[in-house]
């Protein structure tokens, strides 16, 4: 949630932080500012709504500065209004300027303070407690008054500040929150996502948590405590096209499209000849064999692909595997030892729940495995070994590719440890590297070819409920569908498990219920049969998500969207494909934005 970023060097800054901030629109916000240097003070533009009226503001008010900071703000504390939007100042306005991510918890006990030392507050947020902090620390060096400051915060957060009497210098920091460094010719970028700057420079270095950062034309000096340090440089294979809509209309069908890729790409290097390798899995062998249990946490998307994960480790690994809501399980006292591994899956890396859940596993002496999209970000150096998803940069607000992809790990990582615990002979495992190899092929194959999709949109985009249905790998399945019709169209859905619909549910349908069933190939088809017939009984209309070439299907079901054939468990990435499509066109007929659904962020950094 919210988005910072900050320039110095030679060029245009306001047009620079701009074209920044509209790289991280996806993340989520309700209002946007900016603050440049000045010939003798600060200049603070801010704005409600969106980047749009943002640059219309700025259009009524030019300024000319190579250097300065932006930043989106989603609400947590205070309404929505100019005077709580970012850039913050303390009491001399344009003489210092600050934007920050995250929550200060102990903002109460500092607003009360600092007022009380005659300090004015303008706004109703906890971020401006840090900025009147910064400014009392202030006695003509910036770094050392951030320094000084965020050793009094209490809470997560990332920050860049400015002040007017240090032209081309901003001063960063962060605690838990993502904050990273991007170096071109002549000029620094610093920002909350590799994206806002991806355009000009993919030569980034990794901010840990409390370092201070001062920040030139010429580079990046990093301190702890006053003592320089050096942090690593890393190159990002990413580039400015992946972030660009390329012809469709809107990210989220793009990204749909390119889940192929993203399969292809998750599993390249990592299926040779007949052996799953994984090799940055920094696990030994008699580890995995001494392994007694596996807990997967997530949130969201990424938690239903740690479903289909468990299902895959407990299947071919023979493990006992469970995956739990990250939110939910670190607040459990859950019991661990030395021979569990806790697997984070977070698309961001940055997922607050998650993070915790991570160092709580560490810190009970559990082994920790991340599986993340985003090289250095937070949840890489909070765990013991991490994969990485290689989806490339996602825009759209609802998960797509990146479900694709984390599941995708997850077969593969099922199957090097069933290699590895000798649960699965090498036929079994060579027959499913085979099927896992024809994965991107398969949802090629899906995707290019023709469906009932729209005309199953329109004749439902209506309605006021949905119903979805599933069994084993299938309530995974019914789990993200349903979430992804939530997400975009904002109809109320409810997913379950059929066998438990008449413990309940069943008294949601009636005939104006359309019921979305997945009736794909696997041992408990007929069970999911028989569900569909009770659904049939009370009237609602199924649509069933079964394998080609079953016509069987076509007898129980008002429309059948078929997907290709597959190992059981890798239909459950099949599966999703018609889901996340029948979403978006329903959501496309009601006139929705599907890149931004309302209340929602891309990545959730605070609780």
């Amino acid at each position: 949630m919210c988005g910072l970023i900050g320039y110095v060097g030679r060029r245009d800054a306001p047009d620079i932080l701009l074209a920044g901030l509209r790289r991280l629109e996806y993340r989520g916000y309700d209002s946007a500012g900016i603050c440049v240097q000045g010939p003798s003070t600060l200049v603070t533009t801010r704005a409600i709504g969106s980047l749009d009226n943002l640059d219309n503001t700025l259009d009524g008010n030019p300024a000319v500065s190579t250097a300065g900071i932006g930043h989106t703000r989603w609400a947590t504390h205070g309404r929505v209004c100019v005077e709580n939007a970012h850039p913050l100042s303390g009491c001399r306005e344009g003489e210092f300027s600050l934007v920050l991510n995250g929550i200060i918890e102990n903002y109460r006990e500092l607003r009360s303070e600092l007022m009380a030392s005659g300090h004015q507050f303008r706004s109703d947020t906890d971020a401006e407690a840090a900025a009147h902090l910064v400014e009392e620390q202030y006695s003509g060096n910036l770094a050392d008054a951030v320094r000084k400051a965020s050793e009094k915060l209490e809470g997560h957060f990332a920050l860049l500040a400015m002040h007017r009497d240090h032209p081309q210098y901003l001063v960063a920091t962060r605690r838990e929150c993502p904050l990273v460094v991007g170096l071109g010719e002549g000029e620094t970028y610093c920002a909350s996502m590799i994206a806002a700057f991806i355009a000009d420079t993919r030569r980034v270095n990794l901010i840990e948590d409390g370092d201070i950062v001062e920040l030139t034309p010429a580079g990046a000096r990093f301190s702890v405590d006053s003592e320089v340090v050096a942090r690593e440089l890393v190159e990002v294979d990413w580039d400015d096209e992946t972030a660009q809509k390329q012809g469709c209309e809107t990210f989220m069908l793009k990204e749909i499209y390119e889940q192929p890729l993203a399969a292809a790409r998750t599993l390249a290097g990592r299926v040779r000849g007949s052996r799953p390798t994984l090799e940055e899995l920094e696990l030994d062998g008699d580890v995995v064999r001494d392994l007694s249990r596996v807990v997967i946490v997530a949130c969201g998307t990424a938690y239903h692909a740690g479903l289909l994960g468990r299902l895959a480790i407990e299947g071919w690994a023979r493990v006992s595997c469970e995956a739990d809501i990250a939110s939910e399980w670190r607040y459990r006292d859950p019991i661990l030892a030395a021979n569990t591994l806790v697997v984070g899956i977070s698309q961001s890396g940055e997922t607050a729940d998650t993070l915790a859940a991570v160092r709580l596993a560490r810190s009970r002496g559990a082994r920790t495995l991340a599986v993340t999209n985003m090289p250095g970000s937070q949840i890489t150096r909070e765990a013991d070994s991490v994969v990485y998803t290689r989806a490339g940069l996602e825009m759209g607000v609802a998960a797509t590719k990146t479900f694709t992809a984390q599941a995708a790990m997850f077969f593969l990582l099922a199957l090097r440890f069933a290699e590895i615990r000798a649960t699965l002979d090498q036929e079994s495992i060579e027959v499913r590297l085979e099927e896992l190899r024809t994965l991107p092929d398969k949802i090629e194959r899906f995707l290019v070819g023709d469906h009932p999709i729209n005309e199953i949109a329109l004749r439902h985009f209506e309605k006021p409920f949905f119903f979805y249905l599933g069994r084993h790998i299938g309530l995974p399945v019914a789990l993200e569908g349903a979430l992804k019709l939530k997400e975009i169209s904002y109809i109320p859905t409810e997913a379950y498990s059929a066998g438990e619909m008449k413990h309940g549910p069943i008294a949601l349908l009636d005939a104006s219920t359309p019921v979305v069933c997945i009736a794909t190939d696997s041992h408990v088809y007929d069970k999911v049969v028989s569900n569909i017939q009770e659904v049939r009984a009370r009237g609602a209309q199924v649509i069933a998500i079964a394998s080609d070439g079953n016509e069987e299907i076509q007898h129980l079901a008002d429309d059948v969207i078929y997907v290709p054939r597959s190992d059981p468990y890798l239909q459950g990435i099949l599966a999703v494909l018609p889901l996340q499509l029948l979403a978006y066109r329903i959501a496309r007929l009601r006139g929705l934005d599907v890149d931004r659904p309302r209340n929602l962020a891309k990545t959730v950094t605070v609780e």
